[in-house]
């Protein structure tokens, strides 16, 4: 293959990747888009190594050892030490993955692992080598999680301190990958400030999706996220967090995580304050996903009943085209305090 012919395939790959984002995530597709190249790229495919382990670990179909298993190779498919074959990975999960007319979004990625990759592989060696180690630690995590409930046939999350590390390998990570793209040139200060506070920001994105999806965890991925020891309080048996009579109990559970993900906010905003707009990276692309997370906390705050009699607690959509809005017209970092105050009274369209 010549070299223009190869960079026609990098760039058909890339193109595909980016369609890829906008079909699996909402939230991660406005981020994918308010950035510019190349960071626009690198967390495009970061998001996707991800997304593809994610999907594995999400799936309720796929017994633990064999999630555990999938996962460790795809790690060593990560690994640049190791001789592990995309094609030997694609054997083994291909079984699992549904006939095209049943296929999700994110079994498209998954079934497309060797493109994500040789993409991933195209990228400069620095921002590469940056993004490998978190996805790996993700990867890593998920697997150590999948092996560790592997009885159960599903996640059954004990204990706060559980929760929380879950929560670090499934998005904490991501947040490391972050804060190495973006703070690459920034002073010693304003990085060791990022990296102190990407852990709240990344806590708090993925507490608040954890209080508003209990039903479709429990349904579509056999997992509970909801700690045991708080459902305990409740007399709520961990298989039984949907079931009508304990609809009362599991609400006080999502609003005590609810509650957890707000202490996160002055931290996560910290890190909004200086993170710095170089290599692409825009503030947008991070303040808007921080504050779609507070509308949704006043929505859970409002009507927590609603994550598990109707299973559907979000923003509403006028109130998410109001917020892109704010941000098409030009907003400075000072604004984040007003916005924050707004939405976490009232929709932002009211």
């Amino acid at each position: 293959m010549t070299t223009a012919q190869h960079e026609l395939t990098t760039d058909a790959d890339l193109e595909w990747c980016y369609d890829a984002v906008h079909g699996v995530s909402r939230t991660f597709s406005i981020t994918i888009d308010r950035l510019e190249e190349p960071m626009s790229k690198h967390i495009c495919l970061g998001y996707l190594l991800c997304r593809i382990a994610d999907t594995i670990e999400d799936a309720g179909h796929i017994p633990p050892a064999e999630q555990t298993e999938l996962l460790t190779e795809y790690d060593r498919l990560l690994d640049p030490d190791t001789d592990q074959s995309v094609e030997a990975f694609m054997a083994d999960v291909e079984p699992w993955i549904p006939e095209p007319a049943d296929r999700s979004n994110d079994w498209d990625v998954v079934a497309e692992t060797p493109r994500v990759l040789q993409t991933f592989e195209s990228l400069d060696e620095e921002p590469r080598e940056i993004m490998r180690e978190p996805v790996r630690e993700l990867v890593d995590g998920m697997a150590m999680f999948t092996d560790r409930y592997a009885d159960e046939g599903g996640l059954r999350l004990q204990t706060l301190e559980e929760l929380e590390e879950y929560c670090w390998y499934a998005a904490g990570t991501v947040g490391t990958l972050i804060t190495g793209l973006v703070a690459r040139g920034a002073s010693q200060e304003r990085a060791a400030e990022m990296r102190d506070n990407a852990r709240s920001f990344a806590l708090l994105l993925q507490l608040v999706n954890i209080a508003k999806d209990v039903e479709s965890d429990y349904h579509e991925e056999n997992n509970v996220y909801l700690p045991a020891e708080w459902l305990a309080e409740e007399d709520v048996d961990l298989d039984a967090v949907t079931d009508e009579e304990n609809h009362n109990g599991v609400t006080n559970v999502v609003e005590r995580v609810t509650g957890r993900a707000e202490t996160y906010l002055d931290d996560a905003q910290r890190y909004l304050e200086v993170v710095p707009e170089q290599h692409g990276n825009r503030l947008s692309a991070w303040a808007i996903p921080y504050l779609l997370a507070v509308g949704t906390m006043r929505e859970l705050r409002e009507r927590p009943e609603d994550v598990v009699e109707e299973g559907d607690v979000k923003v509403p959509r006028a109130e998410v085209y109001a917020l892109l809005q704010q941000f098409e017209e030009g907003m400075s970092r000072s604004r984040l305090d007003e916005l924050r105050a707004t939405m976490a009274e009232q929709p932002l369209h009211q």
